[in-house]
């Protein structure tokens, strides 16, 4: 864990460092510029300038930040709301926009469970995102999404309302300890199931354990192996009982699974239109969007540094 800080804070001065010499290079540029009319010379110091103002806003985020496990791996959990196979198809959106987002980062993306719709989508899907400050970024994610389309699913071409919810947890690493007695514990295994619900494996290595004192359930069939999948459902446990314990130690007076249902029944904090206008709107910060496919193709980054800034997480 310490090697890792260290890293991450070297990596926070090398950029900074970076930025600071491509700036030195900026303002020799423009002291040339006015010195003589060179078109060449003036495209590359606007192009210099352009990136140094997105690299600009990348720092500013970063340096907002400092949370406790901020700079951790997340695990992200999407649900679909009530609605069928309408709010099923949404999940799965809502999966994909997280893929793109993730590995436009660069973060290694493994899916530990996966739970098929009975027509089509997804009814739940459970990932893990590796890399430096994935959950500090992706904890302003946690909430109730709502979309409005036309149904594909309809063939009388209505306009459809659907919601799905996310929660976002800390991946926590191994030398983070959290105390977990195996009598509390409740395993059980069953066959894994791919996309439209045929079983992908003949025998029951799936895994799901159920944390009886707070109720909270963790499954995973990524692996075929039933030792592997109860070794990452033991990981992604332990993940949620430590940002439970995060709450606690903050005089939270519920708990974290109290605190999902909530959310799960909450207001949405985002409303993607596709029809009869294309919008995109989060209504914790105002920021917003005409361009929805861009956004539902992973372009998160405005809508998570506005919430960062305006801190509403």
């Amino acid at each position: 864990m310490v090697l890792k800080n260290i890293r991450r804070l070297n990596g926070l001065v090398e950029d900074w460092q970076s930025f600071q010499d491509d700036l030195e290079e900026l303002e020799t540029g423009l002291s040339l510029i006015q010195e003589e009319n060179d078109p060449e010379l003036l495209a590359e110091i606007q192009e210099l300038g352009a990136n140094l103002d997105k690299r600009l806003s990348t720092l500013e985020v970063t340096n907002l930040l400092g949370g406790e496990q901020d700079q951790s791996g997340a695990i992200l959990h999407v649900h679909s709301g009530a609605g069928g196979t309408e709010s099923a198809d949404w999940c799965q959106m809502l999966f994909r926009m997280y893929q793109r987002w993730s590995e436009s980062h660069g973060y290694k993306i493994t899916t530990l469970d996966y739970q098929p719709g009975e027509e089509a989508g997804i009814k739940s899907v459970t990932l893990t995102i590796a890399g430096d400050y994935a959950y500090g970024n992706l904890k302003t994610e946690v909430g109730v999404h709502r979309l409005v389309r036309i149904s594909p699913f309809d063939q009388a071409r209505r306009r459809h309302t659907s919601f799905a919810s996310v929660f976002v947890y800390p991946d926590v690493e191994d030398d983070i300890t959290v105390e977990i007695n195996e009598a509390d514990l409740q395993v059980d295994t069953y066959r894994a199931q791919g996309a439209g619900g045929q079983h992908i494996n003949t025998t029951d290595s799936a895994v799901r354990i159920t944390h009886v004192p707070s109720g909270i359930v963790v499954q995973c069939q990524n692996e075929r192996s039933q030792h592997k999948n109860r070794a990452t459902a033991m990981r992604v446990l332990r993940a949620r009982l430590y940002e439970r314990e995060l709450k606690e130690r903050a005089s939270e007076k519920e708990k974290l699974h109290a605190q999902k249902q909530q959310i799960a029944w909450g207001s949405q904090i985002r409303s993607y239109v596709l029809h009869p206008y294309q919008m995109v709107k989060d209504h914790r910060t105002d920021t917003e969007t005409g361009n929805a496919q861009k956004v539902l193709d992973g372009d998160l980054d405005e809508f998570i540094e506005q919430a960062l800034l305006k801190k509403v997480v």
